[in-house]
């Protein structure tokens, strides 16, 4: 992947010849696909220190409260190609969740690739990272998104980028996908051209902790995430995806060894689930190796319920529609993996909270096997019985639940309606008042170096020195907003 363009700087000649040498070596430039896709071009949404575009689709009948899907594209492409040839959008129109098309351009980096190698680009608060994460919030606010429905997918440059996302914001994104992409942090040791061919070989708890630096403060749940790679990559070699496995599954506190493996779509591509330590019975890794492809994105062209996307455009590859499984995966299909018969259970209800834990149980489905519990849209456990107990909750919190059965097959069947209930014990805010220097030394905001952001909630604090005064509230705890004139 190439380097950002620093040409001001001592190495800037060589910078410049090194640029272009990685930039022949990722993505084949392509001519752009002919617009088919209506995107909405974002002109301002909040703080961009990534000089990013923002692009939305929305599919028709959007819903008051959709999920919120980002989409990053790879090198050399656009946001318009991405949307035109990825097959994301046959699934936002048949799910109704909203996409988010953050691009770069070759202002940033030369061939228009995100900079997931670049710390000013890749670490919390700061350049593109930073950029997406405000594209998140302004998708909440101006579209009615779900907070805690986001996630995020990408190709290639967008790869790496995702993987950067959900290090650096677990609290925002609840999934990613990376296709053809890297681990977090690999370039700390490194040079971007050698993660990328031959790659890193690091242990687990090593990649792991990359991940804890990104957030250190932070001990909240981590963010599920699926791999997708091909087998004759050339340009990021499938090692990267056994490095991407090696850190998330050390990040969940799970071993290397998937706990299910079977094959999906009509190229037999190969794939390893590894499930929670917790029992629950949730993918929080999934590896999908896809055989025969090099480097780009699996994609499907047809209007089969399982097929997606062109192929006109370089990078985008006829074997298997990624995009139904990463929907999938990210838990936004109606029934998942496929419309089974069995009914929506029915007499959903919380019956028990604790400050940690809320107990639920339905009515027994007729010939079911188990049953699929989703919580805020994202399935959380499979029970055998029609009851849970969902732990390690945070205090005073309120969540969604709804409840499918599930066949003998595995196959789940409508899914019930949503009902919301709340922890106990939820503590009385803490505010406190000072200025935005000692709110970033006192660990309740963040810094980029010149501006200042509420840790949490992200909001711009304005100028991060002693001049800038503002009250700031935690609820829940290590979450802060602003609350100037309005903190009890």
């Amino acid at each position: 992947m190439p380097l950002r363009e620093r040409l001001s700087k001592p190495v800037g000649r060589l910078a410049a010849v090194l640029v272009l040498l990685v930039a022949a070596l990722w993505l084949a430039p392509a001519p752009d696909a002919q617009a088919a896709v209506p995107l909405e071009r974002v002109s301002s949404f909040g703080d961009n220190p990534g000089a990013l575009n923002m692009y939305v689709y929305r599919p028709a009948g959007l819903p008051a409260h959709p999920a919120v899907v980002v989409a990053l594209h790879g090198c050399t492409q656009s946001a318009q190609v991405y949307a035109d040839n990825s097959g994301l959008t046959t699934f936002a129109d048949r799910h109704g969740f909203l996409l988010v098309f953050a691009e770069t351009t070759s202002a940033n980096n030369v061939s228009s690739c995100f900079n997931w190698f670049q710390t000013a680009d890749n670490r919390r608060g700061q350049g593109e990272a930073a950029s997406v994460r405000q594209m998140v919030a302004y998708a909440e606010s101006a579209y009615g998104g779900d907070a805690a429905r986001t996630y995020v997918t990408g190709l290639s440059a967008g790869g790496g980028m995702t993987a950067v996302m959900l290090a650096a914001y677990p609290d925002v994104f609840e999934a990613g996908a990376v296709v053809a992409g890297l681990p977090y942090d690999c370039t700390r040791d490194m040079g971007a051209l050698t993660c990328m061919d031959p790659g890193a070989d690091r242990t687990p708890e090593v990649w792991a902790q990359r991940v804890r630096d990104a957030y250190p403060s932070y001990s909240g749940p981590r963010p599920r995430v699926a791999i997708w790679h091909g087998d004759n990559d050339p340009k990021v070699v499938p090692r990267n995806a056994d490095e991407l496995r090696d850190q998330w599954t050390a990040v969940h506190g799970v071993d290397q060894s998937p706990d299910r493996t079977s094959t999906i779509g009509p190229n037999q591509t190969r794939r390893e689930q590894y499930l929670a330590a917790d029992g629950s019975g949730t993918v929080v890794v999934e590896v999908d190796r896809v055989p025969a492809i090099g480097h780009g994105t699996p994609v499907d062209p047809g209007s089969g319920p399982q097929q997606c996307g062109q192929t006109g455009t370089a990078n985008f590859i006829d074997s298997i529609c990624s995009g139904y499984w990463i929907t999938e995966f990210f838990g936004l299909s109606t029934t998942s993996p496929g419309p089974g018969s069995l009914p929506a259970p029915s007499g959903l209800a919380a019956t028990g909270v604790t400050d940690t834990s809320i107990s639920l149980t339905w009515t027994a489905v007729e010939g079911a096997a188990g049953y699929a519990v989703y919580r805020d849209g994202t399935r959380v456990a499979t029970p055998p019985a029609a009851a849970l107990t969902d732990t390690g909750l945070a205090p005073g919190t309120a969540h969604g639940y709804s409840v499918a059965a599930r066949d003998a097959a595995g196959i789940e069947g409508a899914r019930s309606g949503t009902v919301t209930a709340t922890t106990a014990g939820g503590a009385k805010a803490t505010c406190w008042t000072t200025d935005n220097y000692r709110q970033v030394q006192a660990g309740r905001a963040t810094t980029d170096g010149s501006q200042a952001y509420a840790k949490g909630s992200q909001q711009n604090m304005g100028l991060y020195n002693t001049f800038v005064t503002h009250t700031l509230k935690e609820s829940p705890v290590g979450h802060y907003v602003v609350a100037d004139g309005n903190c009890p």
